[in-house]
């Protein structure tokens, strides 16, 4: 799965450019604010309908401009499929595949599986849970074609949960729910139980390339105790969750949890290899996803020789080169990307919103 094509008008700094690019490296050189990672943005959003920037769309949209219009086409065993998506300041927009329009934005991930790395994806490891929920979650996500709405019933209820025991007077008026929830709750953990044994082996495979001198150990944490049954827990539980006014414990306090030894891994490791366990998870993510579905992800990388020095990115260019898949970089000099580029890859110098083919 390879992204052959790539439209963007009033997106960011860039009024309107059209792109092909190569199925494998493709890089964009350009000064610091350029507009080089606004295409990987661009990209981003097609995959995931929103940004790794902003949560606002007025940011997004060129001054004076309506809206900004992402338009692009994807190769899926040799089959074109063309798909994009335009988003209105006022925050309405529309979602197009194939000749389909009204088309969710969840479709738009599934055609378009992307992994990020970026100089602030740090809070993977040092962030609070919830950025390893979401990266168990991607994982799941494509494996598990039910996964979207059994999560998204899990929330719903959970947010009313929350709400009817401000004014509950006795768990019974919460057992009902409760019946609910708990089977969905139990089966979201055995999918993300599985989800993490599975990833483990080929993550700890790629941490041992990029970190051969530590022994990083994996485990999966639930968000309630393993023992325990989850509906005799919510009903346990009923008068301390009622005290604090929201359900304490459930699948959306899950957590993956990586050590050496005892310790969490970022209190040992320097930012350099901190970057590179980061990428060994994402580029693990991307191996399995191919192994159980036979899909390539596409990898952006910003900033591609942020914290790493010649020795590492060496490491990082053998690992994305061995994965076969299509790989987005950016970069402020060619100097940084040298150790990758071969007569397969694609160049584009970016300045002031201008993207121009090497």
């Amino acid at each position: 799965m390879t992204l052959s094509r790539l439209s963007i008008h009033h997106f960011r700094n860039i009024d309107a450019s059209d792109l092909t690019f190569s199925p494998g490296f493709n890089f964009l050189v350009g000064p610091n604010g350029s507009g080089k990672t606004s295409v990987l943005e661009a990209i981003y959003y097609l995959g995931h309908g929103r940004s790794f920037r902003t949560h606002l769309i007025s940011r997004l949209i060129q001054h004076q401009e309506n809206a900004f219009i992402l338009h692009a086409r994807t190769q899926v065993c040799e089959r074109s499929l063309p798909f994009g998506i335009q988003r209105n300041r006022d925050g309405t927009g529309e979602v197009k595949i194939g000749n389909d329009t009204g088309q969710k934005l969840v479709q738009l991930a599934q055609i378009l599986p992307i992994q990020l790395i970026t100089p602030e994806g740090f809070d993977l490891l040092i962030g609070g849970p919830k950025y390893r929920r979401a990266f168990i979650d991607w994982g799941v996500f494509h494996v598990e074609p039910q996964f979207y709405s059994v999560w998204s019933r899990v929330k719903r209820l959970t947010k009313q949960r929350n709400a009817l025991m401000k004014t509950a007077r006795s768990y019974n008026e919460l057992r009902h729910w409760d019946a609910e929830l708990a089977p969905l709750a139990d089966q979201i953990d055995l999918w993300r139980k599985k989800y993490i044994e599975n990833l483990t082996e080929i993550a700890s495979s790629i941490c041992d390339a990029f970190l051969p001198e530590y022994e990083i150990r994996f485990s999966y944490s639930r968000g309630w105790d393993k023992d325990t049954d989850y509906a005799q827990l919510l009903a346990n539980n009923f008068l301390r969750d009622q005290q604090l006014g929201y359900t304490h414990s459930g699948p959306h306090k899950s957590d993956l949890r990586l050590r050496i030894g005892n310790t969490p891994v970022e209190d040992v490791l320097s930012r350099g290899q901190l970057k590179l366990m980061v990428c060994a998870l994402r580029l693990a993510q991307g191996q399995q996803l191919s192994e159980e579905k036979g899909k390539q992800c596409i990898y952006l990388i910003d900033d591609f020789a942020s914290e790493l020095d010649c020795q590492r990115r060496a490491i990082l260019a053998t690992q994305l080169k061995i994965t076969g898949a299509q790989v987005f970089v950016s970069a402020i000099s060619a100097d940084h990307i040298a150790e990758i580029c071969d007569e397969k890859s694609k160049m584009f110098h970016v300045e002031n919103g201008k993207i121009t083919p090497v």
